[in-house]
C-alpha cells in the first residue's frame, strides 16, 4: 500500500503546482490583461465559477465549502508527512 501514498504524495504536489500557476496567471492578468496568451482568462474564468456558486445558493455554498475543507485537509496532511 505504499504506492498508494506515493501517488497521494505525487497529485497533492501536482494539485499545489496548478494552484500557483492559477495564482501566478490573476497577477499577470491584473498587471498586463490579456495581452499573455498563456494565462488568458483565468481572472474571467474564476468569475465565472464564483458566479455559479452564487447562483447555485445553499447548494453552492456547501459545494465551496466541501472544498475549501478538502484544500484544508491536505495542507494538514502535507505538514503531518514533511514532519516525519
Amino acid at each position: 500500500m505504499h504506492y498508494l501514498e506515493e501517488i497521494k504524495k505525487w497529485l497533492g504536489e501536482i494539485t499545489e503546482i496548478f494552484l500557483l500557476l492559477v495564482a501566478l496567471g490573476v497577477v499577470v492578468e491584473i498587471l498586463f490583461g490579456d495581452k499573455v496568451s498563456f494565462f488568458g482568462g483565468v481572472v474571467g474564468n474564476l468569475t465565472r465559477l464564483i458566479q455559479s456558486f452564487g447562483e447555485n445558493g445553499l447548494v453552492g455554498l456547501i459545494a465551496l465549502g466541501i472544498i475549501l475543507y478538502l484544500f484544508q485537509r491536505r495542507k494538514v496532511f502535507a505538514g503531518q508527512q514533511h514532519q516525519q
